[in-house]
């Protein structure tokens, strides 16, 4: 039997795939935001961050990203850590202008907790299929992996637990709670639905 060749995404396709992922991630950034709670990886650290500084989301989530890009560049290569850098800038620019044109008159922080989860899972297997990230802490991971042998799902394990643990000093209880909820929402969707062996992306 022969295998159809695989067809690689065309730069239209990754430039549709990249509008759609970062703006279901701002989409679930501003719910986020509008409910005071946080998520995990590197957003969840802009997220603290700006509740702490009182600085936007956008300008810190771009900041916190930049150290990442040199070990993007050399564990990911060139056209993944541009690519990330660009869907982290749409991401960033989203994040300001949503606040603008979208509010809330009721929402439950429970619904909008596993609602933030769902979208942010969906908007990240977008992004991942296309070959592209929104930077940060995935990449150092990686990095140390290669390293040092220790396993990057760990790393990434105790950077969300010292994060989450950092958030009851800064949120009510039950909002970190709530927060790791949707944290766990979103990463049970990316291990569901992004697997090499039900899907193959190019």
């Amino acid at each position: 039997m022969t295998e159809t060749p695989i067809s690689k995404h065309s730069p239209t396709e990754d430039a549709q795939a990249f509008v759609l992922g970062t703006a279901l991630a701002a989409f679930a950034v501003t719910m986020l935001t509008h409910l005071g709670l946080i998520t995990g990886q590197t957003a969840g650290l802009a997220v603290l961050l700006s509740y702490v500084t009182g600085w936007s989301f956008g300008a810190v989530f771009f900041m916190v990203n930049l150290p990442f890009y040199l070990l993007a560049w050399v564990r990911m290569g060139p056209a993944f850590t541009l690519k990330s850098f660009v869907c982290v800038a749409m991401v960033s620019a989203m994040t300001e202008l949503f606040p603008q044109l979208i509010t809330f008159d009721t929402l439950d922080p429970i619904l909008g907790a596993l609602l933030i989860g769902g979208i942010t899972g969906l908007g990240l297997i977008v992004l991942f299929r296309h070959g592209a990230s929104l930077g940060g802490v995935g990449v150092l991971a990686l990095y140390l992996q290669d390293r040092t042998g220790f396993r990057a799902g760990y790393t990434q394990l105790v950077f969300d637990l010292v994060l989450f643990a950092a958030a009851f000093f800064v949120l009510a209880p039950m909002m970190v709670i709530y927060s790791l909820l949707g944290a766990v929402v979103a990463n049970l969707i990316i291990a569901t639905n992004h697997r090499a062996d039900r899907y193959t992306g190019r």
